[in-house]
């Protein structure tokens, strides 16, 4: 018999439930009086959800850790404004009696169109050298693997199944209409657009629970793509070495500043026009993953730590048509609370 199971998108605060959720991160807290509590991330395909545990905190953080399927039983309660789960009992779950599609987030675009368009763009470029190249790479079979499946980040920006190949397409789509406006070469825009990310699928996992690697934490992917140029421009015949030369540039100064990790500035107009895309979608993406999924009540979403500001979610006011009533476009006046100091002030006159 299938396990009970409901959406985290579906939850309502009071709502008590007893569900199945994959987590995605554990920690044992301390709270101001000295005791333990879990601090727990639940999540299924449709979300993560918040949760704590106070009763029995230490025994699920002995028994539970990232990537387990739990049944959890409890009560789901508003805090600051956000869903949160306080779990009053526990279960641990064989993986092999669910189905790991309901519980990963993965892209609504489907994979292999993605690529197909991605290959289309390529194929539209008009340098042999660089079209050839990234022929190469993005058909070599574990790459091309690798790219339909992987996010292309842990926690922020397109952190789901092939998400990474989303943000590829979507900033390679950018590269070929942007490089026209600002007269840059699109062959290098294209490519930087294409291969800036694309070594993620080293300094990232696969599975339920995304870490980094070895390879990641010691070199990244910001130069092991440069070891995938070498590899693969050696099987190109008399490959241009300033060719080459101007790509990596393009892959290392792609982060934009030294204070964000990047090794280089960029120095060409196209190698700023890549971090710009990258940049510009990277942070588009975001705030509509937070208009989507935030769990604050009213207009505004919840304080977004990794961009430094609230995200208004609801659609801008839009007007097709000109207002009958001219009034209509005047803001309203608000009314003064009776118990404001403006109020118990304004007839006050000094003798």
């Amino acid at each position: 018999m299938p396990y009970p199971r409901i959406n985290v998108s579906d939850l309502k605060a009071k709502d008590v439930i007893s569900s199945i959720f994959l987590v995605k991160y554990i920690s044992l807290q301390e709270a101001k009086d000295k005791k333990k509590y879990l601090n727990i991330i639940l999540a299924d395909a449709t979300g993560d959800l918040e949760g704590r545990a106070w009763s029995n905190a230490e025994e699920i953080f002995d028994n539970i850790v990232a990537g387990n399927y739990i049944k959890v039983s409890g009560r789901v309660n508003i805090f600051q404004g956000r869903k949160q789960y306080i779990i009053s009992d526990y279960e641990k779950i064989d993986p092999s009696e669910i189905d790991p599609e309901e519980y990963h987030k993965k892209s609504d675009l489907n994979p292999e169109k993605m690529f197909m368009d991605l290959m289309a763009i390529v194929e539209r470029l008009d340098d042999y050298y660089i079209k050839e190249l990234l022929k190469l790479i993005l058909n070599e079979p574990e790459i091309n693997r690798r790219l339909k499946t992987w996010q292309a980040g842990k926690t922020i920006h397109h952190a789901y199944r092939s998400g990474l190949l989303e943000h590829i397409l979507s900033c390679a789509t950018l590269a070929e209409s942007l490089s026209k406006h600002y007269n840059c070469n699109k062959n290098y825009v294209v490519a930087g657009a294409v291969l800036h990310d694309l070594c993620k699928i080293y300094e990232l996992t696969d599975g339920v629970s995304v870490e980094y690697t070895e390879e990641g934490k010691l070199v990244g992917h910001l130069v092991k793509i440069l070891e995938v140029i070498d590899r693969f421009s050696y099987k190109i015949s008399s490959f241009p070495y300033n060719l080459k030369l101007h790509l990596k540039h393009v892959m290392l100064s792609h982060h934009g500043e030294y204070e964000y990790g990047s090794p280089k500035v960029p120095q060409t107009t196209e190698a700023m026009l890549v971090h710009l895309i990258d940049h510009m979608d990277s942070k588009m993406h975001s705030i509509e993953t937070i208009k989507k999924n935030d769990n604050q009540t009213g207009h505004w979403s919840s304080y977004v730590r990794h961009l430094d500001r609230i995200i208004f979610k609801d659609e801008l006011p839009f007007y097709p048509n000109k207002l009958e009533n001219k009034s209509l476009s005047k803001k309203p006046k608000s009314k003064e609370p009776k118990t404001s100091m403006g109020n118990l002030l304004k007839d006050f006159k000094v003798d």
